[in-house]
């Protein structure tokens, strides 16, 4: 039962169940169709494009869109009769500015519907459960749908932002984020539909009804994260219902097909090693090309330190990503084999399996693909596979080792990628002083109480709430949310980042979210190793923000001013940062 429900559809529902527990009035169902929920963002009739380059007037607000993410629920499509064709344990999750624009449901009995409903949101047993236990892919999985809160509980249900123009001219961020069980939206559309086969709904999302009543601004308010009296957040659970509508009703487009592609999958060989998901962790899909075994990993260990990967035999992959320092460098940027920096500062490796792509840039998919690349890349290690596998193909206590790990002693490039791969896979850092604290297992000191408190606090002025707003891009147990953003280091960035991946002009001057775990042993910091302590990290961040105009959302929400925290609140939130460092990589030199 939908127990949100308004009472007009709640007593429809009643007596649909009535009507099947007495066995009459049933509806015989030839088939099932896949139906596909897909959203669109409007303004009125007019569509509104994400990160347009130019604003537009939405009622009194001047703005542009960046972010439209969501959490679908409890869909059902409502018959004449009052009944209900409910599809119990189906879930969606939106991030329009990600391409995933549409929840799919599978198995809709075909027939005639008078409407359907649905929650955005999920209810209270789900949205408390623990999020760890969603399988890979899962839409209630933290990495696919990126709304949970982990620390404060509970996701997020509907995620907004963008940008406006204040009333004195300048661009500031809004971030409106609904969550929390009372502001669970029940979304009604009475629309006449006949399902026969697999069928997409096109929804619009009218902007100018969901921000019906709201004026942007540091004073009101140009954010929201749903405490318990904001005001902001109420007006808007009740605009956001009622900013639905069906725009159209047509087939599915089935996707051509195209031949499957060979698979990569080694020869089976060697002995399965098991995948520990730590606790708290969401689960992960690992490459089902590249099954984890102890002489695969093994291999990847001994190739990871092995300096013949290199074009001149004398640099290893360790020689830029040192083991006590989360497997990061020292320096802003590393030297190649030739004596040329590189072009970015040296990443650490742990926690690989959840990251999405690699490089700061994101331009690789696959752990496999972003070994080789260091590898060839001339200012790195500057080595010809082929010169390498030759090289390395003499030494027959590789060859060995290659054998125990694929079933033969063939050593190929591909198979270097495939064991390094491996390899790295099997760092994980969960096990910080923050990590005991949360099992009760030891206390953080004050000081580390206070930073965590500034860490995990929205700055938000117009609710009375001044924190460092951190939890935003590095929230949860990941403390990433491994989406790029532009960070506000330069107007205009030279390196133009995730720009040179997608070619999208709004892209330019973003990285990819780093992890703080481990964040004390990873200096310098940025992609460009520009600063050399947290302390100057923390700087940045509370007043050294300049102010692009792709600058993230909740980055331009701040006042120019920056955020102004006091030396001791600074002071607080080194110190927390400095409880996310991982036991096994602070003592270990091997």
């Amino acid at each position: 039962m939908i127990l949100f429900a308004r009472q007009s559809f709640a007593a429809r529902f009643r007596r649909a169940l009535c009507v099947l527990a007495a066995g009459v009035g049933c509806v015989a169902v030839a088939h099932a169709a896949d139906v596909t929920l897909a959203w669109r963002p409007v303004a009125g009739a007019e569509p509104v494009t994400l990160n347009a380059a130019a604003p537009v007037k939405i009622g009194a607000n001047t703005l542009t869109l960046t972010r439209v993410s969501a959490l679908v629920s409890s869909v059902a499509f409502v018959r004449s009769d009052g009944s209900f064709a409910q599809m119990d344990g189906q879930f969606g999750a939106l991030a329009l500015d990600q391409g995933r624009a549409g929840v799919t449901l599978r198995g809709v009995p075909a027939g005639r519907y008078i409407g359907l409903q649905f929650l955005i949101g999920v209810r209270p047993e789900v949205n408390h459960a623990d999020p760890g236990l969603w399988a890979a892919g899962h839409a209630l999985n933290p990495l696919v749908n990126e709304l949970h809160w982990s620390w404060q509980g509970g996701y997020v249900f509907l995620a907004l932002e963008g940008h406006y123009r204040r009333a004195d001219g300048t661009q500031g961020g809004w971030s409106l984020h609904l969550a929390t069980d009372p502001r669970l939206m029940l979304v009604e559309l009475p629309h006449p539909l006949e399902i026969t086969g697999d069928t997409t709904l096109t929804l619009d999302l009218d902007l100018a009804r969901v921000l019906a009543g709201v004026t942007l601004s540091p004073e009101q308010g140009d954010a929201t994260h749903s405490r318990p009296g904001d005001k902001l957040a109420d007006q808007l659970v009740q605009n956001v219902p009622g900013a639905f509508r069906v725009a159209a009703v047509a087939p599915t487009l089935k996707p051509i097909a195209t031949a499957a592609g060979t698979s990569a999958r080694p020869p089976s060989a060697g002995t399965p090693l098991a995948f520990l998901v730590p606790p708290g962790f969401p689960q992960v899909s690992l490459p089902a090309d590249n099954p984890l075994t102890a002489e695969g990993v093994a291999l990847g260990k001994k190739l990871f330190l092995d300096p013949r990967l290199s074009g001149n035999g004398g640099q290893s992959c360790a020689s830029c990503h040192h083991e006590t320092r989360a497997f990061s460098d020292k320096v802003p940027l590393s030297l190649g084999i030739d004596g040329l920096p590189g072009e970015r500062n040296a990443m650490p490796l742990f926690n690989l399996a959840w990251n999405p792509a690699y490089a700061w840039d994101g331009d690789k998919p696959r752990i496999r693909d972003q070994v080789l690349a260091a590898i060839t890349n001339p200012v790195e290690m500057h080595a010809e596979p082929a010169q390498v596998v030759a090289v390395l193909a003499k030494d027959d206590a590789l060859g060995a080792d290659f054998l125990a790990a694929f079933g033969t002693r063939e050593i190929t490039a591909a198979r270097l990628g495939l064991a390094l791969e491996q390899f790295l896979l099997t760092l994980i850092a969960a096990d910080s002083k923050f990590d005991r604290a949360m099992r009760g297992e030891t206390s953080l000191s004050e000081d580390e109480k206070q930073g965590f408190a500034f860490f995990a606090t929205e700055y938000d002025p117009a609710h009375g709430l001044r924190g460092a707003d951190c939890f935003h891009c590095h929230g949860g147990v990941l403390f990433s949310d491994y989406a790029y953003k532009n960070n506000g280091l330069d107007l205009v960035a030279a390196d133009t980042g995730r720009m040179k991946v997608t070619k999208q002009a709004a892209d330019r001057g973003k990285f990819k979210t780093p992890s703080l775990r481990n964040v004390a042993l990873t200096a310098p910091y940025m992609h460009d190793g520009r600063f050399a302590t947290l302390e100057d990290v923390v700087t940045h961040y509370d007043h050294g923000v300049k102010r692009p105009e792709n600058l993230d959302p909740n980055l331009a929400k701040h006042p120019d001013a920056g955020l102004q925290l006091t030396a001791v609140e600074q002071r607080q939130l080194v110190a927390f940062l400095r409880t996310l460092t991982d036991a096994s990589y602070a003592g270990s030199a091997k």
